[in-house]
C-alpha cells in the first residue's frame, strides 16, 4: 500500500519501506479511533490468546486502549503467555564494557566525541583478563560487550581479539560460554567476522525509529546515517548472525511512535529472514554524566513502561525480551511478571570497575544503575520471588540458534531444553560462587523444580550428583 511517496513494504530492505513514517502516523491514528472500540480489542485479545502474536497495528490498539478493565486483561495475558513459552526462567548476563572512545555526537550519551571531561579509557588485553575472571568469580557465564564507535580506539580487529580472549579464559570453574555484542552498526564482512568468532546474539538499539528525530540527536559521527544504521540487522543476517537483538531508548520520541516502529522491525526480520528478533531491550533514558534525562520530554512512567513490555510480549511472545540494571529492584520486579525474561545483575557501566570496584560517582559510566545489588542477592532475590535463575547458554553451544531455535520456541517446546539446562547451571552457581544462605533458598529450589520434569527427570538428578562431584557444563 502506498504511504504518500513512499511505498511500506516489510519485506523490502530499505529503512523508510519497512520502517515507513507514514504507516507509523496511520497506526497511530488507528489506534486512536479504536482505543476504546471494545468489539475490536476483544477481537485483538481472542487472537493473542492463540499465541501467535499480532501485527505492530493490532498490538497499537491494546497499547492505546486506556479502558482499566481490558488493561488488566492485557497485563493477565502477558503474564500468561510469558509463562507459556518461558515459564519461571530468569536468564541472568553482565555487560563488560571495553572502550568508551567514541567519534558520534550522539546528544542523550556521555560518550559523545565533545564531552572533553569524560575519562577515556579502553582496556588492554590483561585488562580484559581481569575483567573476566572478576565476573567468572562472581557466577557469570554470558556477557554482552559494549564499545563506542572509533575505527581507531575501537577497531573490528579489537573486538575480534577482545572476544577470543574473553572465550579463552578458564579460572577455577569458571568460563563465559556466550559473548553477546553490542557495537555500532558495521559491514556485511565484518558481521561475517563476529560470526566466525563465535558470539551469540548482535544487539544493536535504534534508540529512535523516527528518521527526523534520529538525525537530531545524532548531529554528528557515522551513526547520523539513519539509512546504514535501521538496516544494520540485514547485514548482520546476511554475514551469518542469526540471533540480532532490538531495542529503542524510551524517552527520546513518543513512546507509541517507537512501539510500532520497533514491531514493525520485527515484522521486516520475519518477513525477509523467516527469523524474528532473539531478544528486544527496552532501556529508558536515564542520567549520566553530561546528561540530563529531563531535557527530553517523552519520558514515561512505570504503568505506561509496564503496559509497554506487556503489549510487546502479547505482540511477538517468541522474542526474549531484556531489562538492565538501569532500572530499580521494585520496577524489575514488576516487569518480570509481564514479559521480561533475561536481566543483568551486578553490573558496572564504565569501562572496568569489576576488577577493580569504581567509586559511588563514577563520571566514566554510560548510565547511572538504579538497581546496585551484587549477583548473590539478585539470584537470590529471584529464587525467593518464585523465578528460577539460569546461566544456561545450551542452545548457543548446540547450535539451536536462528530459525531452529524459533521454530522450537514457537511450538512452545523450549521448556524441554531450558528448564532442565537452568535447574543444572543453578547448580553450578550455588555449588561455586553463592552465599550460604542463597545456597540454601536455592538447593529448595532445585528440589521442587525436579518435581515438575518427565521423562528427563532422572538424568538430571544424575547430572546434579555429578555437579555435585565436580563436573560442569551438562546440557539438553
Amino acid at each position: 500500500m502506498v504511504r504518500g511517496e513512499i511505498m511500506y513494504n516489510p519485506k523490502s530492505k530499505i529503512a523508510e519501506e519497512f520502517i515507513s513514517h507514514n504507516e507509523i502516523l496511520e497506526t497511530l491514528k488507528f489506534a486512536d479511533e479504536n482505543k476504546n472500540n471494545k468489539e475490536l480489542v476483544d477481537e485483538i485479545l481472542a487472537k493473542a490468546k492463540l499465541g501467535k502474536g499480532l501485527t505492530h497495528r493490532e498490538a497499537s490498539v491494546l497499547l492505546a486502549c486506556d479502558d482499566k478493565e481490558k488493561t488488566e486483561e492485557i497485563f493477565k495475558l502477558a503474564e500468561q503467555i510469558k509463562k507459556d513459552y518461558y515459564g519461571n526462567r530468569i536468564v541472568l548476563f553482565a555487560p563488560l564494557y571495553l572502550s568508551n572512545y567514541c567519534v558520534n555526537g550522539c546528544v542523550y550519551c556521555p560518550y559523545h566525541k565533545k564531552n572533553t571531561h569524560i575519562p577515556r579509557k579502553k582496556l588492554t588485553q590483561e585488562e580484559i583478563k581481569r575483567e573476566v575472571i572478576a565476573l567468572q568469580d562472581m557466577g557469570h557465564k554470558r556477557l554482552a560487550i559494549e564499545a563506542g564507535e572509533d575505527p581507531v580506539n575501537n577497531p573490528i580487529e579489537y573486538i575480534l581479539e577482545s572476544i577470543k580472549t574473553i572465550y579463552s579464559i578458564k579460572h577455577k570453574n569458571g568460563a563465559i560460554r556466550r559473548v553477546n555484542v553490542n557495537i555500532a552498526a558495521t559491514t556485511v564482512e565484518n558481521y561475517r567476522k563476529l560470526h566466525e568468532a563465535g558470539i551469540g546474539t548482535y544487539i544493536l538499539f535504534q534508540e529512535t525509529y523516527n528518521k527526523e528525530s534520529y538525525e537530531q540527536l545524532h548531529p554528528t559521527g557515522p551513526k547520523h546515517n539513519y539509512a546504514y544504521h535501521t538496516e544494520a540487522m540485514d547485514r548482520a543476517m546476511q554475514g551469518g548472525i542469526d540471533d540480532v537483538g532490538l531495542g529503542v531508548l524510551f524517552g527520546l520520541e513518543s513512546y507509541r511512535y517507537e512501539f510500532a516502529g520497533l514491531l514493525m522491525h520485527a515484522e521486516h526480520l520475519e518477513a525477509v529472514y523467516g527469523v524474528g528478533p532473539h531478544t528486544i531491550s527496552v532501556p529508558r533514558i536515564k542520567k549520566a554524566d553530561d546528561i540530563d534525562p529531563t531535557a527530553f520530554d517523552n519520558g514515561i512512567d512505570d504503568d505506561i513502561f509496564a503496559k509497554i513490555i506487556a503489549c510487546i510480549r502479547i505482540a511477538v511472545p517468541y522474542t526474549g525480551m531484556i531489562i538492565s540494571t538501569r532500572e530499580s529492584e521494585k520496577c524489575r520486579e514488576r516487569v518480570l511478571h509481564l514479559g521480561i525474561s533475561q536481566i543483568s545483575g551486578g553490573s558496572k557501566t564504565s569501562v572496568g570497575g569489576y576488577f577493580q570496584p569504581m567509586p559511588e560517582k563514577d563520571d566514566s559510566a554510560q548510565f547511572d544503575v538504579s538497581d546496585r545489588r551484587p549477583l548473590d542477592e539478585v539470584i537470590r532475590w529471584l529464587m525467593q520471588i518464585g523465578y528460577l535463575p539460569s546461566f544456561c547458554t545450551a542452545c548457543y553451544g548446540s547450535g539451536r540458534t536462528g530459525e531452529r531455535f524459533m521454530d522450537i520456541c514457537k511450538g512452545q517446546q523450549i521448556h524441554n531444553f531450558c528448564h532442565p539446562n537452568a535447574i543444572m547451571t543453578l547448580k553450578e552457581y550455588l555449588q561455586d560462587y553463592a552465599s550460604e544462605e542463597t545456597k540454601k533458598v536455592g538447593e529448595e529450589l532445585i528440589a521442587k523444580e525436579i518435581e515438575t520434569l518427565d521423562t528427563v527427570k532422572q538424568q538430571v538428578i544424575e547430572n546434579l550428583e555429578k555437579i555435585q562431584n565436580g563436573e560442569r557444563d551438562f546440557k539438553f
